[in-house]
């Protein structure tokens, strides 16, 4: 057998077990749009700015909250929290946190959009939006009540000047799951596996020729 063939192996067992580590790696951790993963915390970023993003939703509605004298926590008490895709229709809530504190002191405009595929008349696809305003807090709140699935765009704009920095962040609410999602990492880890069996077969049928090839000319010889 070629001595390079166990080392070969080696490597591909480990980009293997790596491959086998991406493809179960939960969707909320990979980037999405403009937000993405950083220290186990969700970020937002606009521009040369981040803030923090989190997203609750409650397991009662806003108006039963208002209707029993409540007024809805921002805390995250009694919610289901998510960083990326809303999970379910009803209140929600998504509180942006300023990471620089530059942005405590720029305007900050929010807006929730349909995605509908053409983002050249904002307002007429708006379902949520906060005017450009000062936080001197470096806080955000988001409250709405989303009451049908679909597909929208999160924008969050800095600045009042001729080019504002801005981030776009598609996502879903109440995505019903395909029957067929929950194979897919497998398929994904079989498909990988039977490649790599197959290189390696190859490898090691091609190493074998060599030595037998080796062997019969020395032989000869």
């Amino acid at each position: 057998m070629n001595e390079n063939y166990c080392p070969s192996v080696a490597r591909m067992f480990w980009v293997f077990l790596g491959a086998v580590f991406f493809v179960l790696l939960p969707m909320s951790v990979r980037a999405h749009g403009s937000v993405a993963i950083d220290d186990d915390k969700c970020k937002l970023f606009i521009g040369n700015y981040s803030m923090h993003f989190t997203g609750y939703q409650a397991k009662i509605t806003e108006d039963d909250l208002l209707h029993a004298g409540r007024v809805p926590p921002t805390d995250g008490a009694d919610r289901k929290e998510f960083c990326h895709d809303i999970p379910e229709l009803g209140y929600t809530v998504v509180v942006l946190d300023a990471v620089d504190p530059e942005l405590r002191e720029i305007p900050l405009e929010v807006r929730i959009v349909r995605d509908t595929g053409d983002l050249s008349n904002l307002e007429a696809i708006t379902v949520f939006h906060i005017p450009p305003k000062t936080y001197p807090a470096g806080t955000v709140t988001i409250r709405h009540t989303f009451d049908a699935p679909g597909k929208f765009v999160g924008i969050v704009r800095a600045g009042n000047g001729k080019q504002i920095p801005e981030a776009r962040f598609p996502f879903t609410v109440a995505r019903a799951p395909s029957p067929f999602a929950r194979y897919i990492p497998f398929l994904a880890i079989i498909l990988i596996g039977a490649a790599l069996y197959w290189y390696s077969n190859r490898r090691y049928t091609a190493a074998r020729r060599r030595k037998a090839l080796s062997s019969r000319s020395v032989s000869d010889a």
